[in-house]
């Protein structure tokens, strides 16, 4: 049976090396969640978080929010640039089509202070229910 209505938070460092903690982090919070919702959340958290490590500034703080049918993922930084899609190439640009793609919707929030990016995952186990 899944949470409902759980907020969870953690906050993470400057340094790349944080993603394997973070991706543990969502691992342990998700657990009681569908294999396949913990695997795309991790993705998708993953994706955010490298994002604001690479292109935004610290502090950097995560969210995860359960309700009854979905798992929003909230990523903030300090950085004040918008973060934008990028045409892919050897060097990256495909984090945020990785998203795009895996999330049912997805954007950002400018705020004072900096921007959170967030992405919204369907949890329901009814296929009709998933992103097409």
């Amino acid at each position: 049976m899944k949470p409902r209505g759980s907020r969870h938070e953690l906050g993470i460092s400057a340094e790349l090396t944080e993603l394997a903690k973070v991706r543990q982090w969502v691992r342990v919070v998700l657990r009681d969640f569908p294999a396949n919702v913990v695997t795309t959340a991790v993705m998708v958290v993953d994706e955010l978080t490298s994002n604001a490590l690479r292109h935004g500034r610290a502090p950097y703080h995560l969210r995860l929010l359960t309700g009854a049918a979905k798992l929003r993922i909230e990523v903030d930084d300090a950085g004040g640039e918008p973060a934008r899609r990028r045409t892919p190439s050897d060097q990256g640009g495909r984090g945020l089509l990785l998203v795009e793609r895996c999330a049912a919707a997805w954007g950002q929030l400018r705020r004072a202070g900096g921007k959170t990016l967030w992405a919204e995952l369907t949890t329901d186990p009814d296929p009709a229910g998933a992103p097409g």
